[in-house]
């Protein structure tokens, strides 16, 4: 019955949200709406050439028709910014002399390969075809190479002998058996038997040589070192791999006699190496493990046989994720309020860190997270992903002192659009921390005049939004809300010191910094306190659920892949190796009331707002058991609730087709409009 009354109210927010008065039936609704996802054009995976004069880069665009992703790559020229289309396809990876293109992408009916297409004849070829698509890839120094890794098909486990099955008979699929800890993963589903290792073949096609074996997985970013005959991969190789999930190790292989030599050998993460021009040192990002829940990594160098090992920028209080070499030195990339930046850093030279003129944009689109994708050339041109607050990422090139804008893949069609403005709010913790706050209003709102706005809330936690552009909120604002969106404690890029700040009591200490956001936002005139709602998801999905048994001040609720018992959630999701030591420090035998205490479920007699609870029917990193308990919790409290199940989607967002992701913004906000007053 609430399933057919929700059904009901979003056809009448549907309507609700049509522009008053009379209209040309043939006028586009001027507002972003859930059929404008089908419009949106992405850019993203950009790959500058090595002399820096061309960008391969992705175009992701919505499909109406197959109602999915298609992904072409394009080719920008640095100099007069002209553009031409390649090939239907993803990561694409320049030759060392710029005149091929590495690329994955299906060459028939069969799973994607590896290509290659060669810029002087216009012409792409597929190498070799294997039961498995390629992974990480990278060209050899000379460029007569490529060395990619991918799936290996293994033996299962097998626990007597099957039935022989008569010829023409059609019997059911037989049972899956597995031993392994990590069985199913997020994105993959049920793991197929096998590892991945790491492959070698011509650069002209042929058999690819297969150079690791064994029941350990090889993979990470792949380098090649100078001379070609050795190549850098990262992974964990040692026994207890599976219970020891932050370990890794930087590997070298060679390809003489396939000997793998580990370089690193700390207890914690070590990997993403870089060699220097030069061949003589090797940098990489890490950090010793101390088994807590979010720990930022360093910037590691050591010579190329792995030998001094030394800590780069030690005082920078920052998380480096990704790295380059340059000619003159290395470009390295972090997030910083609210942002992705990038800044030189010169080994050579006092190690200092000099921040570049840029801040990047992340291409997932829904939600308005802080990331960014790059790549540099051999003299120091950047090319990147850049967006705003009104655009989603396109791509970009970072000239010595100058930016520009190179891509303009929704321009036109925006143009057409009145989207919501973001504006700052400013909002303190208790103990007077700043909790970095950003709303989005509907577009004309008069000033001064409060309206119904939703508390997003975003995931991670240990990640962070920022002022970019948002498709969940622009079809929020057409509907009439604004949304508030904060950097609570955890958020990271804003030090070490902030992130810590849910260590060990996640999401307990949130709750109250989350609020001085709503209060800000009511105290500004924005909000309006009687239209109050709040949803975010995976670790905003959480939140939500635990808000709602800490305050009644909201009118209703949409809790988004949420976790809801910290006991389940552990021993069900995708990492059950990593939750329990690292988040919850032991296991739930060890500490039940530690578990209980952060879990929403400890709360529920104070629930009485209405809440909607949405998950994907193959999400494995909070499984749609968690959304499901919550459910029935609210069905037993008699409170008022309703379970939206995505088939064929998992974690995140942008695996739900754009027809889903459209259902599940409009299902929010028509549980938001049945609980909306109105003068």
């Amino acid at each position: 019955m609430h399933f057919t009354r929700l059904s009901l109210t979003l056809a009448a927010a549907l309507v609700a949200v049509q522009p008053l008065g009379a209209q040309d039936a043939a006028a586009p609704d001027p507002r972003f709406t859930g059929a404008d996802l089908f419009k949106l054009t992405i850019g993203t995976s950009p790959q500058i050439s090595p002399d820096g004069s061309r960008i391969a880069y992705v175009r992701r665009a919505n499909d109406i028709m197959s109602d999915g992703v298609k992904s072409h790559i394009w080719m920008i020229d640095t100099a007069n910014g002209r553009e031409v289309a390649l090939a239907g396809g993803s990561s694409p990876r320049w030759s060392p002399d710029g005149e091929r293109l590495a690329y994955v992408a299906s060459d028939g009916d069969g799973p994607p390969t590896l290509m290659v297409h060669w810029l002087g004849t216009g012409l792409s070829s597929a190498l070799t075809r294997m039961a498995e698509p390629p992974q990480s890839m990278a060209w050899s120094p000379d460029g007569s190479r490529i060395a990619f890794t991918a799936h290996v098909p293994g033996e299962g486990v097998t626990l007597g002998k099957p039935l022989s099955k008569p010829e023409g008979a059609e019997w059911a699929e037989p049972a899956r058996i597995t031993d392994r800890v990590m069985y199913r993963f997020d994105g993959a589903g049920y793991l197929k038997t096998g590892y991945t290792q790491l492959f070698v073949i011509d650069a002209d096609g042929g058999a690819p040589r297969q150079m690791t074996f064994g029941d350990k997985h090889h993979g990470g970013a792949l380098e090649w070192m100078p001379d070609g005959r050795t190549i850098l991969i990262s992974g964990n190789r040692e026994d207890d791999w599976e219970l020891d999930p932050l370990d890794s190790e930087i590997y070298a292989v060679g390809l003489d006699y396939g000997t793998i030599t580990a370089l690193t050998d700390r207890d914690g993460p070590d990997g993403s190496p870089q060699v220097s021009p030069d061949g003589r040192h090797i940098a990489y990002l890490g950090h010793d493990d101390d088994k807590r829940a979010y720990q930022p990594s360093g910037l590691w160098l050591m010579g190329a046989d792995g030998s001094g090992k030394r800590r780069l920028l030690a005082t920078e209080d920052r998380d480096f994720t990704s790295l380059e070499w340059t000619r003159d030195g290395m470009v390295v990339g972090y997030q910083e309020d609210g942002g992705y930046r990038l800044a030189e850093v010169d080994p050579r030279g006092d190690g200092r860190l000099k921040p570049l003129g840029m801040t990047l944009a992340d291409a997932y689109y829904s939600r308005p997270y802080a990331g960014g994708q790059w790549s540099v050339s051999d003299k120091g041109r950047i090319a990147f992903t850049t967006g705003s607050t009104m655009r989603p990422s396109d791509i970009a090139l970072y000239d010595g002192d100058r930016v520009r804008r190179l891509t303009a893949l929704n321009d036109m069609f925006l143009a057409g659009k009145t989207l919501g403005e973001t504006k700052e709010l400013t909002v303190r913790a208790a103990d007077g921390t700043p909790i970095p706050t950003w709303i989005v209003l509907p577009p004309g709102t008069p000033p001064g005049t409060p309206v119904p706005t939703i508390l997003e809330i975003h995931g991670g936690p240990y990640a962070a939004y920022g002022p970019w552009f948002s498709s969940d909120y622009q079809q929020y604002a057409a509907a009439g809300y604004a949304t508030v969106f904060a950097n609570p404690g955890g958020s990271t890029g804003y030090g070490d010191a902030f992130a810590q700040r849910i260590e060990g009591n996640y999401p307990i200490s949130n709750h109250d910094e989350l609020m001085a956001a709503v209060d800000a936002a009511v105290a500004a005139g924005y909000a309006d306190p009687d239209n109050l709602f709040v949803t975010g998801g995976s670790g905003g999905g959480i939140l939500t659920a635990w808000m709602v048994g800490k305050t009644d001040r909201f009118a209703a609720a949409a809790s988004y892949k949420p976790v809801i018992n910290w006991t389940s959630m552990a021993l069900m999701s995708d990492a059950i190796a990593f939750f329990g030591p690292y988040w919850m420090k032991g296991q739930p035998w060890e500490r039940p009331m530690d578990y209980w205490n952060r879990s929403p479920l400890v709360n529920m007699e104070n629930v009485t707002t209405p809440t909607l609870m949405i998950v994907s029917d193959e999400d494995y990193r909070t499984p749609r058991s968690e959304a499901e308990q919550f459910y029935g919790a609210l069905k037993l409290r008699g409170v008022d609730t309703a379970l939206m199940v995505t088939p064929g989607a998992s974690h995140s967002d942008l695996t739900m087709s754009p027809s889903q992701q459209a259902a599940k913004t409009a299902a929010v906000i028509a549980w938001f409009e049945k609980y909306r007053t109105r003068d």
